[in-house]
């Protein structure tokens, strides 16, 4: 006759110690209420982690006795990339390279992998959403041939290994990782877990053997990179490709870079014959024309760069009972808490014209730095009075109509200096009234000068 089991108690009175096999609101023995709880049953399984004795060479040391080298580093052959990585690639680094479709990442890493390829390093291209012939024809395009350029249209993860162990490259991209699967994981190509398995197997390959990779990521609508979070984490450097379809002009941005600074920006623009740096974009921004009424030249910062930035405005009368107004290149809140500043500050009545502001050669200007210039521009227009040529304008506007500090001001008045700007506006001049003085006094002794006849 087999013997009944019988099962543990699953409820105990956190009072007395009571057990009951269900659950009462109330314990039997001391009769408190809310008391009864469900105890944990024991499995009697016990996990732990065993310590291992490091060796002598990774044996913690004082931190005064570790020396500080810095990382060798090779140039990627386009200055421009170099900047933005800290002065070039770092062996074994993993960089991910993200940006909008089309906005240009194959072809600036086309023209890195044949740069390095020219410098006498082999590169390997792994490309998962081209065939070959297509990268052929853009490379034929961009003059990007080279023999020690090696490509390969791989989607599966073994094989690019593979392609690697047989290369022996001193440099692998690979195009993208959302488009590369691995075996070792379930799940279709782009899936979280896929990214995450790509991408930590080829940043594990790169530590082990000091080979510098290059990952593209694809991003979300709202220009996030594509995949887990982890990705970023897992990566040494995470650099951000930008600009707008419509112009030339692009951007590459550092993020995070464990080897460098990331206040650094890249600028390169798009012509037929492929891509190409712009070691000096300072008269990108600005028009060729006579200084017309509504412009006011602004000291932009982008990273470590000082760049002018043309602010261009227009005003005509409202036709309808709402004004319009469009902003292209700025902050739209910040535009129109500049109009309210103007009116209420400075006097000048915005509320019943039509508004357009942007800037020139479709460069993005959101920082408040570019206050001044907004409001100086704007009432150029109303008041028809043109700012000369050699003036700059920069600083942040108050609530109250005052003119603020900006961050770098030394390096924007240095840099204004050096492209032949004679005076710039800033928060020396204490309020906004101030600074519209000024500006219209310099105009007009501008304008008596020109009127002088010459001898």
């Amino acid at each position: 006759m087999a013997t009944r089991k019988t099962a543990p108690p699953a409820f105990v009175c956190t009072e007395c110690g009571w057990t009951a096999a269900k659950w009462v609101g109330r314990c039997g023995e001391c009769q408190q209420w809310g008391t009864v709880v469900e105890q944990a049953t024991q499995t009697g399984i016990v996990r732990r982690v065993d310590a291992v004795a490091p060796v002598a060479e990774r044996a913690a040391r004082p931190i005064t006795q570790i020396t500080t080298t810095d990382a060798p580093r090779r140039s990627s052959g386009v200055g421009e990339f170099d900047r933005v990585l800290g002065g070039g690639i770092v062996p074994g680094a993993a960089i991910l390279l993200s940006g909008e479709p089309g906005v240009g990442k194959s072809t600036l890493l086309l023209e890195v992998a044949a740069r390095a390829a020219r410098s006498g390093r082999r590169v390997l291209y792994a490309s998962a959403e081209e065939s070959p012939a297509q990268v052929r024809l853009r490379a034929e395009r961009t003059g990007a041939l080279h023999d020690e350029l090696y490509l390969a249209s791989e989607t599966d993860l073994a094989t690019i290994l593979g392609h690697i162990d047989e290369v022996q490259p001193g440099l692998v991209i690979v195009d993208s990782v959302q488009t590369v699967s691995s075996s070792l994981s379930e799940g279709v190509a782009g899936h979280p877990s896929q990214v995450r398995e790509v991408a930590s197997t080829l940043i594990r390959v790169a530590k082990e053997r000091d080979l510098p990779i290059v990952i593209v990521g694809h991003v979300t609508k709202d220009g996030q990179v594509a995949g887990p979070r982890v990705l970023e984490h897992l990566v040494d450097v995470v650099c951000h490709f930008e600009g707008d379809r419509q112009t030339s002009l692009r951007f590459i941005r550092a993020l995070k870079n464990r080897f460098g600074p990331t206040d650094e920006v890249g600028c390169f623009e798009m012509t037929g014959e492929g891509i190409s740096e712009v070691p000096d974009p300072s008269g990108l921004f600005l028009s060729q024309g006579t200084a017309e009424p509504g412009t006011c030249v602004a000291i932009s910062l982008e990273g470590r760069r000082a760049l002018p930035v043309e602010v261009q405005a227009l005003t005509i009368a409202a036709n309808g009972p709402n004004p319009r107004r469009v902003v292209h290149g700025l902050d739209g809140s910040r535009v129109a808490m500049v109009l309210a500043i103007l009116e209420r500050r400075a006097g000048i009545p915005t509320g019943g014209v039509d508004v357009y502001v942007s800037t020139v050669g479709g460069v993005r200007f959101t920082e408040p730095a570019a206050d001044l210039a907004i409001a100086i521009a704007v009432a150029g227009s109303i008041q028809q009075f043109s700012v000369p040529r050699t003036v700059a304008a920069v600083g942040e506007l108050s609530l109250a109509g005052e003119v603020r500090p900006v961050t770098q001001a030394a390096q924007r008045r240095s840099e204004a200096s050096r492209l032949g700007y004679e005076q710039v506006i800033d928060d020396r001049s204490r309020s906004l009234r101030a600074a519209l003085t000024d500006v219209r006094s310099r105009a007009s002794s501008r304008r008596r000068e020109d009127e002088i006849p010459a001898f």
